[in-house]
């Protein structure tokens, strides 16, 4: 006995369709079935993002065009153009690197020509 005291459904009398009430809902089924398949059967909405592919014609196709670069190539060559300013200003002495260099330089120059003159007083 199911609990709560209630009487289940087992014990009750069947309740048949109308024949024609379920040729009627298989005729639609059909119909529905016939016009959309798979998911498009349940759901109604199209999606914006979802573009057909279109095959192009050889004759459609322009060479001459400009091809557009991806993000990649574009940044591969941002980053050559920056390279080469920097190495051009750093031949003119205008970095702040190039400084510290040609200042290293003549320290180094300096103390290479006091080292030759001590050995040329060395040896006189």
């Amino acid at each position: 006995m199911p609990r709560g005291g209630k009487k289940g459904h087992k014990g009750r009398g069947k309740q048949f369709s109308n024949p024609e009430e379920i040729d009627r809902q298989m005729r639609l089924q059909r119909e529905l079935s016939k016009k959309k398949s798979g998911v498009e059967g349940i759901i109604e909405i199209e999606n914006p993002n979802r573009i057909s592919q279109k095959n192009k014609k050889v004759a459609d196709i322009d060479i001459e065009a400009p091809k557009e670069l991806t993000r990649r190539e574009r940044e591969e060559i941002e980053k050559q153009k920056a390279k080469e300013r920097y190495m051009k200003l750093h031949l003119e002495g205008k970095t702040e690197q190039a400084r510290a260099d040609l200042a290293r330089l003549a320290i180094i120059k300096k103390q290479r020509e006091d080292a030759a003159k001590k050995r040329d007083e060395l040896k006189k």
